[in-house]
């Protein structure tokens, strides 16, 4: 007879369960924080400053040039391209990435088991680094961003239509949160995680980050200034994650100059058959 604080049959398969995904989580932001094995590539101070007052003058120019002028276009494009801008812009959304990614890391998380064969528990791993690098290179920006931009509370173009230069700091409302568009920074950072893993995806996320940042001027929540802004942030945002991950020898490597150059991979093929089989040794436990 067992007592009340015996675990057996299902209760200790769960309870064993539970512990392997703590370990698995606690050893994945162990590898995430762990000091740099190698040195990437940066540009020096001098570069960075003329990159940044690069950027900077750029972004002004358009505020200047292009803002008001955006605004009063938008509103006279027929009908049928504002409904497809309307239907398209949600796609910019940070949540179309990070909770598919999220939740395929979770159950990469729970299969990965010291029962698992050494090649599966690689394959699996494999792909756990890489999607929590696009987890992470999305996530971050984005959630700077959402930050910053609340904090600097720029007015809408439908707020205060042509009038680009309506601030409301320190507000936290949702329609004074113009600069830099959190759409663009998903898109950009999604651009460039995704082509850093997948360079075959770069085309088609080019078209689908350029669509973006067309749609957000045409439905008048962005000036062009803030997709621009938002682009820089999330692209370079991205990069910077991708040199972390790169400098201590995850899902990247590193050249002899310090260039970055992402890992072969294993294929989907390969990750589905170590699921398959991880899935079918759990069922005959069952």
């Amino acid at each position: 007879m067992s007592t009340a604080g015996d675990l057996s049959g299902p209760a200790a398969a769960q309870d064993s369960w539970a512990r392997q995904f703590q370990s698995n989580a606690r050893a994945t932001l162990a590898t995430l924080m762990r000091p740099a094995r190698v040195a990437i590539a940066r540009p020096g101070p001098a570069r960075l400053a003329a990159g940044a007052a690069i950027a900077a003058a750029v972004v002004l120019a358009v505020m200047y040039l292009f803002d008001a002028w955006s605004v009063a276009q938008a509103r006279r494009l027929p009908a049928l391209l504002h409904d497809a801008a309307r239907s398209f812009t949600d796609f910019g959304k940070s949540g179309w990435f990070l909770w598919p990614t999220g939740i395929v890391l979770l159950a990469l998380a729970a299969l990965d088991t010291p029962g698992m064969s050494r090649f599966s528990r690689g394959v699996l791993a494999a792909w756990a680094v890489r999607l929590g690098f696009v987890f992470t290179a999305i996530a971050l920006p984005g959630l700077f961003v959402t930050i910053v931009k609340r904090l600097i509370g720029r007015a809408r173009p439908f707020v205060m239509g042509e009038d680009v230069w309506a601030y409301a700091p320190f507000g936290w409302h949702a329609a004074y949160a113009s600069f830099p568009s959190g759409h663009a920074t998903t898109a950009f950072s999604a651009l460039v995680a995704i082509g850093a893993i997948f360079p075959h995806a770069r085309a088609l996320m080019w078209i689908y980050a350029v669509l973006i940042l067309f749609s957000r001027v045409v439905v008048t929540a962005h000036h062009p200034s803030d997709v621009i802004a938002g682009a820089i942030v999330g692209a370079l945002g991205a990069l910077l994650v991708r040199d972390w991950f790169a400098a201590r020898g995850l899902g990247f490597t590193v050249g002899p100059g310090g260039s970055v150059h992402a890992m072969p991979g294993p294929s989907f093929r390969r990750i589905i058959k170590a699921v398959a089989r991880r899935l079918q040794s759990a069922l005959k436990a069952a």
